[in-house]
């Protein structure tokens, strides 16, 4: 039999097969080691600590020998007696610990708790999936978020950063929203992706910002007939005409309905589901809009859509790029929108009525709460000198 010492080393811990339980002797906090022998005559030993707490004693598991070592078993046990005499439950703080989500749980709790209130929530939903397993995930999907550090977001965040500077700025806000529930639920006191907290640690040099090819606006005019005589889809060449005249997004004119279209009133009012800032805006329509919708007519289906693709369906994000790019026309259907803008700051027109046809965010919170109008009459004589110079010396509007 290994000779029992006075106190336990870490020779002892490894040889001993005789089954019992050998203290760790004075000044232990309560450790020591249970020997046990199973059925199948399998030696297994475990560490246990008998402290007192709220006046009675407990035994506390500490985890089985060789996956906790002999220091670290002390080191449990010293931080658990801490915890008692400064009136923490161990015990509570085991239970509490044991009940901590990992990442990819809390993720995932967070994607089903917003996926209703955010825009397009499915599809946003599928997003952020995608994107945490990609590239979260893998590292610290598996991870209890309170174990999670800002060096691991750090870590994790930086190569994309330098590389892909939007993407990791999203994955550095999806990490802090998670961690923000984590926060809320108590199963941390902070969150390590703030950009307050991570923010100094990220790089600074080299960010670049890569803006949509558009269009010198005295060009516009000759693209559109460019586009005009191309032998694409007759609703694609409709599609841009009307994205220029009305210098909205490619999305809200692909999605654009003919029950949002009241043409006697000539306004293109875009419902809050479709607009990036989730609040509705009203479009004036200026003549030359309204004739391409007069054209739109002549394509309408079944499926409400004012601009459908060939397949009758939504079209795709990619059509009208295409057609723009193999007709040699250096620019995208989102850039137009930034031509839009040039012309208006070179014609002097008033920056909030130029900003408010963007459908952008004008001034800041408390601007807004006051500033309630959207300028739409304003809007309406901007528009329709903006058709007319889209239209330039030759005529591209007039279809007799």
């Amino acid at each position: 039999m290994t000779e029992r010492p006075k106190r336990l080393n870490a020779t002892f811990v490894k040889a001993v097969a005789e089954p019992g339980r050998y203290t760790d002797g004075r000044g232990s906090f309560g450790l020591s080691l249970h020997v046990q022998r199973s059925m199948s005559d399998r030696i297994t030993k475990s560490w246990v600590q008998r402290i007192r707490v709220g006046g009675r004693f407990r035994y506390i598991g500490l985890g089985g020998y060789p996956i906790v070592s002999l220091s670290e078993a002390r080191e449990i046990a010293f931080t658990n007696a801490r915890d008692v005499r400064s009136g923490t439950d161990p015990l509570a703080n085991r239970v509490r610990t044991a009940r901590t989500p990992t990442f990819r749980d809390a993720a995932e709790r967070v994607i089903e708790l917003n996926a209703r209130s955010w825009k397009n929530g499915t599809r946003t939903a599928q997003i952020w999936r995608a994107r945490l397993e990609a590239h979260v995930h893998p590292t610290i999907g598996s991870t209890r978020v309170n174990e999670i550090t800002s060096a691991h977001v750090v870590d994790l965040i930086t190569p994309i950063w330098t590389t892909r500077r939007e993407t990791g700025r999203r994955l550095r806000q999806y990490i802090a929203t998670v961690m923000s529930w984590c926060v809320a639920q108590g199963y941390r006191e902070d969150n390590p992706a703030a950009a307050d907290v991570i923010g100094a640690a990220l790089p600074k040099a080299g960010r670049t910002v890569t803006h949509q090819r558009s269009l010198a606006w005295r060009n516009v005019a000759a693209a559109l007939g460019r586009v005009r005589d191309s032998d694409a889809a007759e609703t694609t060449k409709l599609a841009i005409e009307y994205l220029t005249l009305t210098a909205c997004r490619s999305g809200e004119v692909r999605g654009a309905r003919w029950s949002e279209v009241d043409a006697d009133s000539a306004v293109w009012t875009i419902p809050e589901s479709r607009m990036k800032q989730g609040r509705p805006h009203r479009v004036p329509l200026s003549p030359q809009a309204l004739d391409v919708l007069r054209r739109a007519r002549e394509f309408e289906g079944s499926s409400g859509l004012v601009f459908p693709s060939v397949t009758g369906k939504v079209m795709s994000d990619g059509t009208m790029s295409k057609l723009l790019r193999e007709n040699g026309i250096d620019g995208t259907p989102h850039g137009m929108r930034a031509s839009f803008k040039v012309w208006a700051d070179e014609q002097d027109v008033d920056h909030r009525v130029s900003e408010f046809c963007l459908s952008h965010v004008v001034g800041d919170e408390s601007v807004r709460a006051y500033a309630r109008g959207d300028l739409f009459e304003q809007r309406r004589v901007v528009m329709e000198q903006w058709a007319q110079a889209c239209q330039g010396s030759a005529v591209y509007w007039s279809h007799d």
